[in-house]
């Protein structure tokens, strides 16, 4: 999806919805303190338990949220408050590994095949009913059956779903797959096959389930007031005892960036969850208040047209890259806060390769005017169309990168659509010569990288294709040994950095902002949060 990184992010939600992106990345940054660019990345993944007390209950939480939810349905998604009603049958930890949440285990027998899902025994969805064998069933083949869901993607694999017991769900798959677990550990917003919603509701509400949501997380549905709030209270019967802590949560739209933090600072809205470059950098250095940020993988880039000239030559991709000075990008276009970027993953990701980075082009502006004047002397024409949204920084961000390619002899003409204009003809349709764009952070490779660099992919919008690259992604996808996926993903980048089908330009910022009296956060680095530890203290 396209970014705006530093003020309105008004439209967020909309591209959210249109493009499966997602949202960190499988890395462990809890030992990081703060990155280059003095973003404090201490608290990446929430706070620390052993620290902060002995958790109090009651009190309702006012959330300030970046965009208005589409849907409260599992197979619409783009809704970053549903994971308080639901629980996700696994959870992702700080490595991008799936660990049981409402499922107890999913196991392998036989390298990646079949896949066992056990259920915790006990828990009910939030109307009573029982969240079974055969809800999982309901769920994973509505996902399957709804060619537009969310998660249809993910489906692909199943052969057959089995319900082996009550509480045990049996998937036979076509081939092997060892990512399967992750399609069950994604945030609700990319789609996730583990957010079970309550059969019962969704067959009383039909095509209106979405605003009338039953799960089985820990907060219950009260209402929603369209671009007014969203209300959820304590669900008294959750499954893990003891809590939710919080009464209840607010949850209320408050798309301008500066209106936003300024609301957070004040204490207007406890915490913040849709924190960007510009809140992140004030908040970083304001003490009354805590961040909750990790820079995480993949972020804003450029796709290249793979399928006309002059894009479609390596030696113009390169020179455009070499042309860019990463300082005047960081100061123009980020605050000086920009964490940039030269590779899909972030440094000190496991999945991050080195050789990658230092392969991809450095900043050369004779370099770059050599390969363009090279270009020329074959007969190439390097001139392009840049298309970008028509937002004040869209409009920022290709002025400043217009100048720094006139400088190399290329005159780029810009081309300003609205979102919808842009998203769809213009992206989806492969209309343009360079778009703006913006994926993750996410917490796994999968699917998202399949998605961007894999021939076909639905978000490989510049028709990029590599034999080599789609090997590496399957063995990836298919492995159940994490050191082979590792490799696989490193080999990924560095035939992506050897080909240059996109231009890297900083990683995504997505942060929680809170008050220093909000305890218990607990994030995925794509901005999902879950609230049953949530608590305030009385006590700063």
């Amino acid at each position: 999806m396209r970014t705006r990184p530093r003020r309105s992010l008004a439209a967020l939600g909309l591209l959210l919805a249109l493009a499966l992106v997602a949202t960190a990345c499988g890395s462990d940054l809890g030992t990081q303190v703060t990155s280059a660019a003095g973003l404090d990345t201490s608290k990446p993944f929430g706070g620390d338990p052993a620290t902060e007390g002995t958790p109090q209950r009651g009190g309702t939480l006012i959330v300030g949220m970046y965009t208005e939810a589409r849907s409260f349905d599992p197979t619409i998604g783009s809704n970053l408050m549903a994971s308080a009603i639901y629980d996700s049958l696994l959870k992702m930890d700080s490595k991008g590994v799936p660990q049981p949440l409402l499922a107890e285990s999913m196991t392998t027998p036989d390298e990646g095949t079949t896949w066992v899902l056990k259920l915790r025994p006990g828990v009910t969805f939030q109307d009573g009913t029982p969240l079974d064998a055969d809800a999982v069933i309901f769920n994973v083949a509505r996902q399957r059956d709804i060619p537009t869901a969310l998660g249809h993607l993910y489906t692909e694999p199943i052969d057959t779903m089995t319900a082996t017991d009550n509480l045990t769900v049996t998937f036979t798959l076509k081939r092997p797959t060892g990512s399967f677990p992750v399609s069950f550990a994604l945030p609700f917003s990319s789609g996730n096959l583990g957010t079970i919603a309550s059969p019962a509701a969704v067959q009383k509400w039909g095509d209106d389930y979405g605003r009338h949501p039953v799960g089985a997380g820990p907060f219950s549905f009260v209402d929603w007031i369209p671009n007014n709030k969203i209300t959820v209270k304590r669900f008294d019967n959750y499954w893990d005892k003891g809590k939710p802590y919080l009464d209840g949560i607010e949850f209320r739209p408050l798309p301008d960036t500066d209106s936003r933090y300024v609301s957070v600072v004040n204490g207007d809205i406890d915490l913040d969850i849709g924190g960007f470059f510009s809140e992140v950098s004030r908040s970083s250095a304001n003490k009354d208040l805590v961040t909750y940020y990790g820079a995480g993988g993949d972020g804003q880039f450029l796709y290249f047209n793979l399928t006309k000239a002059p894009l479609d030559d390596r030696r113009v991709r390169e020179a455009l890259i070499r042309a860019i000075d990463p300082k005047a990008l960081n100061a123009t276009q980020y605050d000086n806060a920009g964490q940039l970027a030269s590779t899909a993953f972030a440094e000190g990701d496991q999945y991050y390769s080195q050789k990658a980075a230092d392969s991809y082009p450095k900043f050369d502006v004779e370099k770059a005017k050599q390969l363009i004047s090279d270009y020329k002397a074959t007969g190439g024409n390097p001139d392009f169309t840049f298309n970008t949204g028509n937002s004040p920084d869209d409009h920022q961000m290709a002025q400043f990168l217009q100048a720094q390619w006139a400088a190399i002899g290329v005159n780029v003409t810009l081309q300003f659509d609205d979102i919808s204009t842009f998203i769809g003809p213009v992206v989806q349709g492969t209309q343009f010569g360079t778009a703006t764009w913006i994926s993750g952070p996410y917490e796994n490779p999968f699917p998202f990288m399949f998605n961007q660099f894999y021939t076909g992919g639905i978000n490989n919008y510049g028709k990029y294709s590599n034999p080599q690259v789609d090997a590496a992604l399957d063995e990836a996808k298919s492995s159940t040994d994490p050191a082979v996926q590792v490799a696989a993903y490193q080999k990924a980048q560095e035939l992506i950095n050897t080909d240059l089908p996109v231009l890297w330009l900083s990683r995504a910022a997505k942060a929680a902002i809170a008050q220093p009296d909000v305890k218990g956060v607990s994030r995925y680095l794509s901005s999902e949060l879950f609230w049953a530890g949530t608590w305030k203290s009385s006590t700063p």
